[in-house]
């Protein structure tokens, strides 16, 4: 077996001592939950009653024998989503895989789902964060009924996936496996739909042509293409061990999927506490496995959504995370994928060329992932280097290949594409913030240049048509956090700033919000920590000041006498709106978060 690399390991050590008490805390909770469950054979005949009343008639006869499985599915199906059309048959699907091995499964719970590509730029976008923690609340409801003795979780997309495993990690004690849906097939080339946006931007084409182009790109039911959030949640899953192998970037359509699906049904029933196989999520989600999934984040290039999700999801198994060690992470980890906005490829040509399960082993055989964790199939994570195929028509697996089938996609460890993950922590007198540099040229990567602040990714448009951003300059866009508005997406932003630097201007971005998995040419410090609305330096700053963002130093600074700046009357945005669109019904969410670095929950009081 490979040795782990010494960095790996001493960040993985860091994370287990500094854990001690809360993940000792959460495992002590995780026994008493499991010891004070309410077995089905202890229910009053009442309580039992109910829990199968809409069953068929085997299916109550099986639940009553008690000692055959019953599992629960969470599922955040809705037809809005085309990442999450195809779950609307999943549940009678695994209810009869389940059915198959004596076993019964049960719809315990519905989850909102709501899609950024839908809401972008949009009053509804501010409520996409906060609905993570919301997802978590809705999952514990729905295994609050304690009839259950393993979880399967549908769900893909951005918050979604973070938040069924932070509500499945509150009832740790069960097994639990996630089951994706797979990605659409591949539809306009990415190059060719981002340069559309920017004609369209510059006001060359109209609104029908953009139309079209992104109706191309977003053709049919399945995963949106690009590596943002939702690509790097199956990524992290897989990692996690809570996927089966090499079961990401199967599409809808494929047989394949379905010869899947059923697998990951019968399996979640062989490693609950019914057999001899126990394998509880709370156990298998542990230090090794968090560090696991932020190397695979780390290597493929994956949404700077997950410098909050990861800290989030970790802390929810009681492991305590924050941003310096990501970035030392990624400073060990080399990026291992060019997969747009990274590069011209889909998440489909990532799979054809060897996908998850090749990617994996190399980054074990070179030391960069623990081979020993725990996970829901093969005996640990070392045999997660499988990728499933179809064998007249029974599901069967293969190793992996060692090598890519197409280096131009996904490199070969020995010849990276980047000696490092690409995501950095950048820290100055602005404070803490993140930047993804992966798709950064080297020649953007420092920009020291006036500012301009906005307060609204609305204003942006008016400034750039009036040829006022025809120059060198930094964007400020502040009241964009967490507690100031719920951390809408920023991606109005993107096409106009592209332009510039095609110009041959100097910009960046510099916001308290956040910009996600498509981060992309133009470098962007984001997640900027302390948020405008509490006060800091941020909100003191007005057009004309000078920032310098150093992305490979990792330094992000206001170049002046910072005295003098923080003299002048704090900014209070005058357009910060936090009723209509629902806004109004999350007040109280937004009044408890976190900051970006502790995960933006309001679940942890102990992290506000």
């Amino acid at each position: 077996m490979t040795t782990l690399k010494p960095a790996i390991a001493a960040i993985t050590a860091r994370l287990v001592d500094r854990s001690k008490e809360t993940r000792g805390g959460y495992l002590l909770q995780l026994e008493k939950d499991y010891g004070t469950r309410p077995e089905r054979g202890k229910l009053s005949c009442g309580n039992l009653a109910h829990g199968f009343a809409a069953c068929s008639g085997a299916d109550k006869e099986s639940i009553r024998l008690m000692e055959a499985a019953n599992i629960a599915i969470v599922t955040a199906y809705n037809d809005m989503l085309s990442a999450h059309q195809p779950y609307a048959n999943y549940p009678e699907k695994i209810k009869q895989a389940l059915r198959e091995v004596g076993s019964t499964g049960q719809v315990a719970g519905g989850v909102p789902a709501m899609c950024d590509g839908v809401t972008q730029g949009q009053n509804g976008m501010e409520l996409s964060l906060l609905s993570r923690d919301l997802i978590a609340q809705c999952t514990a409801v729905a295994l609050s009924h304690q009839m259950f003795d393993g979880v399967v979780s549908l769900g893909i997309c951005d918050k979604i996936v973070p938040g069924l495993l932070m509500g499945v990690l509150s009832f740790g004690y069960l097994p639990a496996i996630f089951i994706p849906a797979g990605p659409m097939e591949s539809g306009l080339p990415n190059k060719e739909k981002q340069r559309i946006r920017q004609l369209f931007a510059e006001g060359k084409i109209d609104r029908d042509r953009l139309l079209q182009a992104e109706a191309d790109s977003y053709h049919s039911h399945g995963t949106c293409t690009f590596y943002g959030t939702a690509n790097s949640n199956q990524v992290v899953l897989e990692a996690l061990g809570l996927q089966l192998p090499g079961s990401s970037f199967i599409n809808p359509d494929n047989s394949l999927r379905d010869a899947l699906t059923k697998e990951a049904a019968q399996q979640v029933c062989k490693i609950t506490s019914l057999g001899n196989d126990f394998r509880p999520v709370g156990r298998v989600v542990d230090e090794r496995a968090i560090v696991n999934a932020t190397v695979a984040l780390l290597a493929t290039g994956g949404s700077t959504n997950h410098t909050m999700h990861m800290v989030a999801i970790a802390r929810s198994a009681g492991i305590l995370m924050d941003w310096s060690d990501i970035a030392d992470l990624s400073a060990e980890v080399p990026l291992m994928t060019r997969i747009y906005p990274n590069g011209q490829a889909d998440v489909n040509h990532f799979h054809a060329a060897g996908g998850t399960s090749c990617l994996f082993r190399q980054l074990l055989a070179a030391g960069y992932m623990h081979p020993d964790a725990a996970t829901i199939w093969g005996n640990t994570f070392a045999d997660f280097v499988k990728e499933p195929f179809l064998d007249d028509c029974a599901l069967k697996w293969r190793e992996a290949p060692s090598e890519s089938f197409d280096t131009t996609v996904l490199a070969s460890i020995g010849d990276p594409f980047a000696k490092e993950g690409g995501l950095r922590l950048m820290t100055g007198n602005l404070g803490r913030c993140v930047i993804k540099i992966s798709a950064v040229a080297e020649e953007h990567r420092f920009v020291e240049a006036p500012i301009v602040v906005i307060e609204d990714q609305n204003d942006l448009q008016p400034l750039f048509e009036a040829g006022e951003l025809n120059r060198d300059c930094i964007l400020v866009v502040r009241y964009q956090g967490p507690r100031a508005r719920g951390m809408p997406e920023l991606h109005k932003l993107t096409p106009f700033l592209g332009t510039l630097q095609d110009r041959g201007y100097r910009v960046a971005l510099v916001t308290d919000g956040r910009m996600s998995g498509a981060s992309g040419k133009v470098p962007a410090a984001i997640h900027l920590v302390p948020e405008a609305c509490e006060g800091g330096l941020l909100s003191h700053l007005v057009d004309g000041d000078v920032i310098r963002l150093d992305a490979e130093r990792g330094e992000l600074t206001v170049v002046g006498d910072i005295d003098f700046i923080m003299q002048r009357e704090i900014s209070v945005s005058s357009q910060h709106n936090q009723s209509g669109c629902g806004r109004e019904l999350f007040a109280i969410n937004r009044e408890n978060i976190g900051n970006a670095e502790q995960g933006a929950s309001y679940l942890f009081a102990e992290v506000r």
